[in-house]
């Protein structure tokens, strides 16, 4: 392929004017020496004019591009998870600011291109959609000549390059433009705009569509990031529900020994609530009989059973199947089957007087032994997952369970009581099982991991109440980081601070510090809180200097790339009060006093790669380590100046 830029221009012409003698009148005077002619100052006027009106054209420019990646973003942050939306949004700005006559977007899965986004498309080409995946390569050779290169594709007419590719001779597109979404080393899609007459897009417009196309491999993997996100979400939404209804049966069975209709009817309810059925009925065998145990539904439904406690359902009823094959039975449609069509009782009063359309039913068995049936009904045609299924056959087991333990109670009456308070216990263990994870998962998703399993630990949140102690503040940042995220790209900014963060990181847990807060490149650690540790201060200097070493390595490599970066510390000792601090649902542990202030204020004076430390952490560490005076201070927010020391290296113990 082809790019080729063409640049045209013409030079400018003298224009020529009269001037006024000194008299007013119009002349051809000949201007005053060190003067202008007027012809001059027009010529100057001009040329500034049309310089004023190509600066106004690029800056509306640039301000349409910065509107249109606003309005990207804008939709990335709204659409919840759906591309469509933002590929709509994205492809519409890069036709429109790249001034072409139409675009699409197309994903790429390792093979062949399907279409995601048309813009201003010729309905021929807005039809071939419909026809997806594209063609194949031999007819589509711009389009995957993409995929081979992974690069931009740029053709000036596709008429004289390839008369025979489709979006030429369907859809009349003459210059295109090719852009490849890349998400690391691999293609996703491609974005790409055309024109119906012959004009190459500029470098400008060629480094606005390869922005889009960044853009759009971003928003694919916050999509695949929170899609993930929900369905583990959903999935512990559901085991958790799962697990308080479970324990609630258990509940009920320990807490009414001997009664099952209380057990029935809270297992029936739990069935029907999490299965998003609207009626049920928990049905006992006798004989080639049932009779009804539990039920939930309307009124209607209710009273027809109160009438009809005892009932023989017809061969093709689902008790009546599920009773005969010993396994689940599901039926989509109950209007639409036989045992409705030959009017039995059950199956007419089930869809006539409460509306049913879907249902399932699991047969109760103790050692393959029908015991009764648990049938759960939906009122719109919507079958039941194997979830479903599943979760209905656990509570056929319990109901089972209830009615033996029931029966070992008639047999037995003080084992059963036995049996009774195990099941209180059991149903107490699930219960609080259940709430600690839900705490567990709430402290840590909100305070550092150490300060989270003391609480657990310990059984309450009193660690978590604001109290006062000694402790060691460590404050570090990076030097040159702010114009360094100001003319860098966000993606190569996000990964210096994931490699920095990283590398404190692990300094901060080997050496059993508490990570206070981070934002951006500051970071704030303490010693000694939540958990004593001894001799906090000598850690701090520690870590102190392991990770001046550390982050050493990465702003050598960082300045290698052409960033000149660098890392300073500060450190102080001293009282300062520990505790939450913030709202529900989002509590951080924080430290507040003097002892933090100083720790930050020496970070703020330390050159690259210095660690400054006040006096009193001097006199704690001055025999594990080399220091040397660096000045006196006046600090921010501190009354008196302060002298610091920077920390050299540590003094190695004589063998």
């Amino acid at each position: 392929m082809r790019r080729r830029v063409t640049t045209s221009g013409k030079a400018s012409k003298a224009r020529r004017g009269k001037a006024l003698n000194p008299k007013g009148r119009i002349g051809s005077a000949a201007p005053r020496d060190g003067g202008s002619s007027a012809a001059d100052l027009k010529e100057q006027f001009d040329r500034l004019r049309d310089e004023l009106a190509e600066a106004r054209k690029r800056l509306a420019e640039t301000l349409e591009q910065q509107t249109a990646t606003t309005e990207v973003l804008k939709v990335i942050n709204s659409s919840a998870g759906k591309l469509e939306p933002v590929f709509n949004v994205m492809l519409q700005n890069a036709v429109h600011i790249c001034d072409a006559s139409f675009g699409n977007l197309l994903l790429y899965d390792g093979n062949v291109f399907r279409h995601v986004a048309l813009h201003n498309a010729p309905s021929a080409w807005a039809a071939e959609r419909d026809r997806d995946p594209v063609p194949p390569r031999d007819l589509a050779r711009v389009l995957y000549s993409v995929a081979e290169t992974k690069r931009v594709v740029h053709v000036a007419d596709i008429a004289v390059e390839n008369p025979d590719e489709p979006i030429g001779t369907i859809a009349g597109a003459r210059t295109l433009l090719l852009a490849p979404m890349i998400k690391e080393h691999t293609l996703v899609g491609v974005i790409a705009i055309y024109r119906q007459h012959v004009r190459l897009f500029t470098d400008k417009q060629i480094d606005l569509l390869t922005s889009f196309a960044a853009q759009a491999v971003i928003a694919i993997e916050n999509t695949r990031l929170l899609n993930e996100l929900r369905h583990r979400t959903d999935d512990l939404t559901e085991a958790l529900e799962h697990q308080t209804a479970t324990a609630e049966v258990l509940k009920v069975i320990s807490g009414s020994p001997g009664e099952l209709k209380p057990v029935f009817q809270t297992i029936l309810d739990n069935a029907t609530r999490i299965c998003e059925a609207h009626l049920g009925t928990l049905l006992l065998c006798e004989g080639d009989l049932f009779r009804i145990a539990a039920l939930h539904g309307p009124p209607d439904f209710a009273d027809w059973w109160a009438r009809n406690p005892v009932v023989r359902p017809g061969p093709e009823t689902a008790p009546a199947r599920a009773a005969l094959t010993r396994q689940p039975v599901r039926i989509a449609d109950l209007a639409a089957e036989s045992a409705y069509a030959s009017r039995d009782p059950l199956r007419v009063n089930i869809v006539e007087r409460a509306g049913a359309r879907t249902l399932v039913a699991v047969p109760m068995l103790k050692d393959n032994e029908l015991i009764g049936t648990i049938t759960i009904y939906r009122q719109e045609a919507r079958p039941f997952t194997d979830k479903n299924v599943e979760l209905v056959q656990n509570f056929a087991a319990q109901a089972v369970i209830a009615i033996e333990n029931a029966r070992l109670l008639k047999e037995l009456r003080e084992r059963t009581e036995q049996i009774s308070e195990l099941n209180q216990q059991l149903g107490r263990r699930v219960a609080d099982q259940v709430g600690e994870i839900e705490r567990m998962g709430r402290l840590r998703r909100f305070l550092p991991p150490q300060v989270a399993d003391l609480i657990v630990a310990s059984g309450d949140e009193k660690q978590l109440e604001s109290h006062r102690r000694e402790i060691t503040a460590l404050f570090c940042d990076l030097r040159g980081f702010t114009g360094f995220a100001e003319s860098s790209d966000p993606e190569d900014v996000i990964a210096l601070l994931h490699d920095y963060h990283a590398a404190i990181g692990n300094l901060v847990v080997k050496y059993n510090g508490t990570l206070e807060r981070y934002a951006g490149d500051g970071v704030m650690v303490v010693f000694n809180d939540p958990m004593p540790i001894e001799n906090p201060t000598l850690q701090a200097v520690l870590m102190a200097l392991d990770m001046r070493g550390a982050i050493g390595t990465l702003i050598e490599r960082w300045r290698r790339l052409g960033h000149d970066i660098g890392f300073g510390i500060g450190i102080a000792h001293g009282f300062a009060t520990l505790g939450t601090i913030g709202f529900e649902g989002r509590f951080d542990y924080a430290a507040i006093g003097t002892v933090s202030n100083v720790a930050s204020r020496l970070c703020d004076e330390a050159q690259p790669g210095q660690i400054l430390v006040s006096p009193r952490v001097l006199m704690a560490v001055e025999n594990s380590v080399t220091v040397e005076t660096a000045g006196e201070f006046t600090l921010k927010g501190i009354s008196r100046p302060i002298t610091a020391y920077n920390v050299l290296r540590t003094i190695q113990p004589t063998p």
